[in-house]
């Protein structure tokens, strides 16, 4: 890569680590250390695959692609391995928060990593700031139906933590 590819990556990566990270955040169920690796994971990816970018989405909607497209395939290679033990997750759960996530935080991540996994794509997008149209043109759906899923959504999460 050019030198300008590598200034290129270097403000991508400064502008969308948080996004990324976020993401993988509630993929991984609030587990930052899982997390921090799989957005090293996808920033390598969005390196690799960076002068393949056409262009036909925005820059900030292909990253999200990517990193749905990892988060997803890591999930799948961990559904197949069958290695993670429930009391693993429970210890996850349970442990001390680290500095970078509060309390109350990790019960949220908790309540996502219940939902399955397009709408843990739904409401971390919406965490994430994204708005509604964002949202429908990654998804692949409409506008209104993001709405309605995302109301949907925020009532189960609202009973998942009651619950708790």
């Amino acid at each position: 890569m050019s030198k300008q590819d590598a200034q290129l990556f270097e403000s991508i990566y400064k502008d969308h680590y948080p996004m990324v990270y976020q993401m993988c955040l509630g993929y991984m169920k609030g587990d930052s250390a899982q997390a921090g690796d799989l957005t090293q994971e996808i920033f390598i990816i969005i390196w690799n695959k960076l002068s393949s970018f056409e262009g036909k989405s925005t820059l900030k909607t292909w990253i999200y692609r990517i990193t749905v497209n990892s988060c997803l395939q890591y999930l799948r290679k961990q559904k197949r391995k069958r290695s993670i033990q429930f009391e693993k997750i429970e210890g996850v759960l349970k442990n001390e928060p680290t500095e970078e996530v509060d309390t109350k935080n990790q019960s949220l991540y908790a309540a996502i990593g219940k939902l399955n996994e397009i709408d843990r794509l739904l409401i971390m997008m919406i965490l994430d700031g994204e708005t509604y149209d964002g949202v429908a043109e990654v998804i692949g759906i409409s506008v209104v139906n993001v709405r309605v899923k995302i109301h949907r959504i925020k009532q189960r999460l609202k009973k998942i933590l009651e619950n708790e």
